[in-house]
């Protein structure tokens, strides 16, 4: 009869180190750290479809957005889709199109991770030869494929309430695994 009491309360010491591990792991995925997937073209030649990354959900809240991050936000036209881009323009900035290139604060910004000879046009909300200001708490974003990306020039900016994340870690595939790295600007 011990040795049943015994093998019973080995059992259930195990299933409890099995719920606690997995409520660590659920906070986790919650508050720090999730998986997001690439789904469609908008970021390419950085991330193409179906590769995965690691998100980090604290980071903001800690620190403010940096220009050069890969973000991962709520889509401002339905909040159950989210979109992957890259920080443009900070609040304060000021984010002209013009002669297929950014200018931020009346510098061409350098954008290593363009292939070479993209065509960058204006959307609905930023026209080419047009200047915006980013308003306070809200991040110009846009994508790396510009002629296949839905992005700030098209609906705005996006407030810093609607962000997920900040990409970290490309971890899927395993031949492309590595840090997910800002460039650096000359603003």
């Amino acid at each position: 009869m011990e040795r049943i009491k015994r093998a019973i309360a080995a059992v259930f010491d195990f299933l409890q180190g099995i719920v606690v591990f997995l409520a660590v792991l659920v906070m986790i995925y919650l508050f720090l750290f999730s998986p997001q997937e690439i789904n469609g073209a908008s970021m390419e030649p950085s991330f193409f479809n179906a590769e995965l990354i690691i998100t980090n959900k604290f980071v903001y809240k800690i620190t403010p957005p940096k220009r050069g991050d890969v973000v991962i936000f709520k889509s401002p036209k339905n909040k159950d889709i989210d979109y992957i881009k890259r920080i443009i323009g900070l609040p304060g900035d000021k984010v002209k199109l013009m002669n297929n290139a950014y200018y931020v604060n009346s510098v061409k910004l350098d954008e290593p991770y363009l292939r070479p000879k993209t065509q960058i046009s204006g959307g609905t909300f930023l026209k080419e030869g047009s200047e915006i200001t980013v308003p306070a708490g809200y991040y110009f974003v846009s994508g790396d494929n510009r002629p296949h990306s839905s992005d700030s020039r098209e609906f705005g900016p996006i407030p810093l309430e609607d962000f997920i994340g900040k990409g970290i870690l490309l971890y899927w595939p395993a031949s492309r695994f590595s840090p997910i790295t800002n460039p650096q600007y000359a603003i």
